[in-house]
């Protein structure tokens, strides 16, 4: 059942965390934009804070830390540069670690030429208007309308769906001031974060995952941990959402995580 009131934030009901995380092994999954860093007008302008990646590589010597993110594993993994963590990236149809476990999406993998196709004609088909951001990942393409005027949002809105409509084996996923086209297939961050566990702690009832993320695609993760984790949401609550608690800003998930790792 989703949340349709003001969450609870997670900063101010941390003692309920550390009562619930007695005697469990935590695992923290985190988001990146918008979660580890601000939103910002371009992607690669997403740059780990020294405080952040700090915070986190201590966090990573107490606990399972691994990022999930909508982005290119070596991107993500490029932007943190902390080698101890797991990454899960292309909504987790790239994942990898330090222990050398790694899973690329045989059925993701075979889409590639799809996702290709659907770069090429989204390039035609917005080249012409102004602040649109094209971005080819792996496993997807993501079209970024954060600078882009708001008479030619439509235009954008109906040639992604166009250019959807004529490649077959694709999905559209919406996010903050994105569209991205992937791979239909069953297999999301939810999907991802699940199988993160069973191959890190398989049938280890005393885990608590903790998933921490801004974006609407954070929503299947915290579906996938409802009933075995928690799922805290960065931002303004939504109307719906199936996080238990919230933060603000980047800002506060640092202090929450470093509060965590206080306690040793």
């Amino acid at each position: 059942m989703y949340n349709d009131t003001v969450l609870p934030n997670a900063m101010e009901s941390f003692d309920e965390f550390a009562r619930r995380a007695a005697g469990k092994r935590v695992v923290f999954f985190l988001d990146y934009d918008g979660t580890l860093t601000p939103i910002v007008a371009r992607p690669e302008l997403a740059v780990l804070s020294a405080g952040m990646r700090e915070t986190v590589t201590e966090l990573a010597a107490l606990s399972t830390v691994a990022i999930v993110s909508g982005r290119d594993r070596q991107d993500v993994e490029k932007l943190v540069q902390i080698d101890s963590l797991f990454y899960a990236g292309s909504h987790g149809f790239d994942i990898g670690g330090p222990r050398g476990r790694q899973l690329q999406h045989e059925e993701g993998a075979s889409a590639i030429p799809r996702v290709e196709r659907a770069e090429v004609e989204l390039q035609a088909a917005l080249q012409s208007i102004a602040g649109v951001i094209i971005e080819r990942k792996k496993f997807s393409v993501a079209v970024h309308y954060r600078l882009v005027r708001e008479e030619d949002l439509k235009t954008i809105k109906i040639s992604v769906d166009e250019v959807l409509s004529r490649t077959s084996g694709l999905r559209k996923k919406d996010g903050k001031k994105v569209y991205e086209l992937l791979p239909d297939i069953e297999w999301d961050k939810g999907k991802a974060v699940r199988w993160l566990l069973e191959k890190l702690h398989p049938g280890d009832s005393g885990v608590l995952p903790i998933y921490v993320g801004d974006d609407t695609t954070d929503e299947d993760a915290f579906r996938e941990l409802r009933d075995s984790g928690v799922g805290i949401f960065v931002g303004a609550s939504p109307p719906q959402t199936l996080a238990r608690y919230a933060l603000r800003n980047p800002g506060e998930v640092e202090a929450f995580l470093r509060r965590w790792v206080a306690r040793g």
